[in-house]
C-alpha cells in the first residue's frame, strides 16, 4: 500500500465531488405496501427536484409510476409529505404544479379527480368501503390565513371533497379502522406546533361518509400525539409524550394505557405528514423503531406479553416502517451505507435492499464513520453531536496541522441530526475538513425535556451547543481552534448568523436561506409556522423585544469574520429579504461577504446543479478564508471586501 501523501488539511483530493452529492443520489421517501408491492417515492434533484412514485412488483421489477410532466409533491403546510395513498394498484397523488389530486390505476395515465382551485390534499387514505379519499385538505380561497380540515373526495371525481371534520387550526392522520367504520385523527391549535401538544380523537363514520358522536382519546397542550394507527383487531394505538418520552399507548376497553414504557423515542416531530414508526405483524405483533442515544433501532413488541426484542440489523438510522404480516419495509441508513428501501422478512431476519439511494459506491477509505459524542454545555448540562475526523486514504495532514472545523446546525430547530452516511458531509471530510453535526438542545431523540431546552431561548442555546462542541474538539486537540467555522440552512442558517454575529469562535460561517430577522419572520411566514416562534421567542409583538434583540440583523456591528450566504429566490418560508438586509449589513461594513441567488429554487435546494454550485462555492469560499490551496479547480465566486 502507498503511503499517504502528506498535504495541509482542506488540500486533499477526493473522489466524493460535488456532481456526485448533487446529482448522485436520490431521496428516498413515504414508503408505502400494497399487497406485495412495495411503494416509496424518489426525490431526483437531476430532475429538478420532480418527486416520483416507484413500484417494487412481487416479481422484483422496479418501475416508475409517475409520468413525465407529473410531480407527487403537496404543498400542504408548505413541507408536504404525505403525498400519495396506494390501495389495491389504485394511487391518488397530489401533484405539485396545480395541486389537484388525481387518481391512477397502475398501467395507465393519471386523471384529475378534483377541480382546479386553491386547495391542496395531503396525508389520504383510501376507503374502498365507500370510494372515498380521506385527506386533510387546506383552502387557501378565502382572505386571511389558509382554513384545514380532514374531507372526504369522491374517487369518481368531481368534487373538491366534502368537509367531515373542522374548526381547529391543523389537522393530521386521518386513519380508518380495519373494518371502517371508525375514523382516528389528530388536531392542534395556535400556537402548538404538532410536537408541543396535539389531540387524537376518534368519530364513528356513516355509510355516506359523515363522522358521529366524535371522542378525544388523549393529548393536551402538553402532550404530543404522533401516528394513529387501527391494529387488525380494530384497537386505536398511538405514541404519546405524556411521560418525557414518545412511547407507544393503546386504547382499548375505553382505557389508555401504556405497552412498554422506555427512555427512548418511538416518535418523531410531524414536520412532514405520513411518518411512519410501527406497524402490525398480527393482532399481538408489533415490529417498531426507536431512537436511543443517537442511534436508532428496529425491534418487535408483544402486546400480550409486554416484550420487547431487537432485531440486529446493519441500520442505524430507520424510518417509513411499514409492516404486512410477516413482510417488514422501512427505510434505513447507517454511518458507512446511504440511505435504502429494505425488505425483511420477519420470520427469517433475512432481508434484502430494493432500491438505494445511491448506487455508485465510494472506497471505505475515503469515509469518515460518525461517532457520537457529548459534551459539556452552559448550566451544568450535556449536549450531543456527530463528530466526523477528517479522513482520506490517500492522505495524511502535516505533523504540526490539525484540521479546520466545519460545525453544522441542522434546520427545524425541532429536528435531529443522524448518524447515516451522507455524501454531502463526506464531501467535506475527505477533502480533510472535520465536521461536527450538532444535535443542540431543542433536537429531538433525546426525550421531551431536551426538546424544551429551546422553548423561550433560541438564538441562546442552539448557538451555545455549537460553539461548546467546537471548543470541546478544539481542546482535545481533534481541530484547529483557529480555523472554526459553522453552516446552517433555514433554522441553522439563523443559528449560524447568532453564533457570527453574536459569538467570536467561529471564524467564518455559511446560511444557507437562514433567517436574520425574527421580526420579520414572524410577520411574513406560512401558517404552518406563523405561531411557531411564541413558545422559541415569546408572544408577538408583546415580546418584540426578544425578537429585536435576537436578530443579527441588529446587530452588525458584532460582526467579525467573513460569511457567505445562499439564497432561493422563491423560497416563501425564509423570503430572500432576509439574506439581502445581512448581505447588505456585510457589505457596509466592509466586511468579506459573498451572497448566490438561485431562480426556481424555494425552501432548500432541489435543482442539482444549484447543489453542485453551492457545495463547491462554499468550499472555495473557506479554501480562501483559511488559506488552503483546493486540489482541483472550482467555478470562482466574487468574495467582496476579501
Amino acid at each position: 500500500m502507498a503511503r499517504p501523501i502528506v498535504a495541509s488539511y482542506g488540500s486533499w483530493k477526493s473522489p466524493i465531488t460535488a456532481d456526485i452529492v448533487a446529482g448522485g443520489e436520490v431521496a428516498l421517501e413515504q414508503l408505502r405496501i400494497d399487497g406485495d408491492d412495495i411503494y416509496w417515492i424518489e426525490r431526483r434533484a437531476q430532475e429538478g427536484g420532480r418527486k416520483v412514485i416507484v413500484r417494487r412488483s412481487s416479481d422484483g421489477r422496479v418501475t416508475d409510476v409517475t409520468p413525465v410532466g407529473f410531480n407527487a409533491r403537496t404543498r400542504v403546510h408548505e413541507y408536504g409529505g404525505g403525498d400519495y395513498a396506494v390501495s389495491n394498484g389504485t394511487v391518488v397523488f397530489s401533484n405539485f404544479a396545480d395541486q389537484r389530486l388525481y387518481v391512477q390505476e397502475i398501467g395507465s395515465e393519471p386523471k384529475p379527480l378534483t377541480p382546479e382551485a386553491p386547495l391542496r390534499f395531503a396525508d389520504g387514505q383510501i376507503d374502498r368501503r365507500r370510494s372515498f379519499f380521506d385527506c386533510v385538505r387546506e383552502d387557501h380561497s378565502g382572505p386571511g390565513e389558509a382554513v384545514n380540515s380532514i374531507v372526504c373526495v369522491d374517487l369518481n371525481g368531481g368534487d373538491a371533497g366534502s368537509i367531515i371534520v373542522s374548526g381547529n387550526d391543523f389537522y393530521s392522520s386521518p386513519r380508518l379502522s380495519s373494518d371502517g367504520a371508525r375514523l382516528a385523527w389528530l388536531t392542534w391549535n395556535h400556537a402548538n406546533m404538532p410536537w408541543d401538544g396535539t389531540e387524537l380523537w376518534v368519530g364513528k363514520l356513516s355509510e355516506d361518509g359523515v363522522v358521529t358522536e366524535k371522542e378525544k382519546i388523549a393529548g393536551g397542550v402538553n402532550e404530543s400525539i404522533f401516528q394513529p394507527e387501527w391494529s387488525p383487531d380494530g384497537v386505536l394505538f398511538f405514541v404519546s409524550d405524556r411521560t418525557e418520552w414518545w412511547n407507544l399507548y393503546w386504547w382499548k376497553e375505553n382505557n389508555v394505557a401504556p405497552l412498554y414504557p422506555m427512555e427512548a423515542e418511538f416518535g418523531q416531530p410531524q414536520w412532514v405528514f405520513g411518518g411512519s414508526l410501527y406497524g402490525f405483524a398480527s393482532e399481538t405483533q408489533i415490529v417498531c423503531s426507536y431512537s436511543k442515544n443517537g442511534n436508532d433501532y428496529l425491534a418487535t413488541l408483544d402486546t400480550a406479553t409486554k416484550t420487547l426484542r431487537d432485531i440486529e440489523l446493519p441500520y442505524s438510522a430507520i424510518s417509513q416502517l411499514r409492516v404486512t404480516g410477516n413482510h417488514v419495509s422501512f427505510i434505513g441508513a447507517s454511518s458507512t451505507e446511504t440511505s435504502a428501501v429494505v425488505a425483511l422478512n420477519l420470520s427469517t431476519k433475512k432481508f434484502e435492499v430494493s432500491r438505494r439511494s445511491r448506487e455508485m459506491t465510494v472506497g471505505s477509505g475515503y469515509l469518515s464513520e460518525a461517532r457520537a459524542i457529548e459534551f459539556p454545555t452552559e448550566q451544568g448540562l450535556t449536549a450531543h453531536g456527530y463528530f466526523y475526523p477528517a479522513t482520506n486514504c490517500d492522505y495524511a495532514g502535516p505533523a504540526d496541522e490539525k484540521p479546520p472545523l466545519l460545525v453544522m446546525s441542522h434546520g427545524g430547530p425541532t429536528s435531529s441530526s443522524s448518524a447515516s452516511l451522507k455524501y454531502s458531509i463526506q464531501y467535506w471530510t475527505s477533502r480533510g475538513i472535520a465536521v461536527l453535526d450538532v444535535d443542540y438542545g431543542g433536537s429531538s431523540g433525546y426525550g421531551r425535556a431536551y426538546r424544551e431546552r429551546l422553548n423561550g431561548q433560541w438564538g441562546i442555546v442552539d448557538v451555545d451547543d455549537c460553539v461548546n462542541g467546537a471548543r470541546y474538539l478544539a481542546e482535545r486537540g481533534e481541530v484547529d481552534g483557529n480555523r472554526l467555522a459553522i453552516r446552517g440552512g433555514s433554522a441553522g442558517g439563523y443559528t449560524t448568523l447568532c453564533a457570527l454575529t453574536f459569538r467570536n469562535t467561529f471564524k467564518a460561517g455559511a446560511s444557507h436561506y437562514g433567517i436574520s430577522d425574527l421580526e420579520a419572520l414572524a410577520k411574513d411566514t406560512h401558517k404552518f409556522e406563523s405561531r411557531y416562534l411564541d413558545r422559541l421567542i415569546g408572544p408577538y409583538p408583546a415580546r418584540r423585544d426578544l425578537y429585536v434583540e435576537r436578530s443579527p440583523i441588529h446587530f452588525t456591528d458584532r460582526l467579525n469574520c467573513p460569511m457567505i450566504i445562499f439564497q432561493g429566490l422563491e423560497d416563501k418560508v425564509v423570503p430572500p429579504n432576509q439574506a439581502e438586509k445581512m448581505v447588505e449589513a456585510a457589505r457596509a461594513k466592509k466586511l468579506p461577504v459573498a451572497y448566490l441567488t438561485f431562480e426556481g429554487e424555494q425552501h432548500g435546494f432541489r435543482k442539482a446543479e444549484n447543489i453542485k454550485r453551492v457545495l463547491e462555492a462554499e468550499l472555495y469560499f473557506y479554501s480562501k478564508v483559511f488559506g488552503f490551496e483546493l486540489a482541483e479547480p472550482v467555478e470562482l465566486v466574487k468574495i467582496e471586501n476579501l
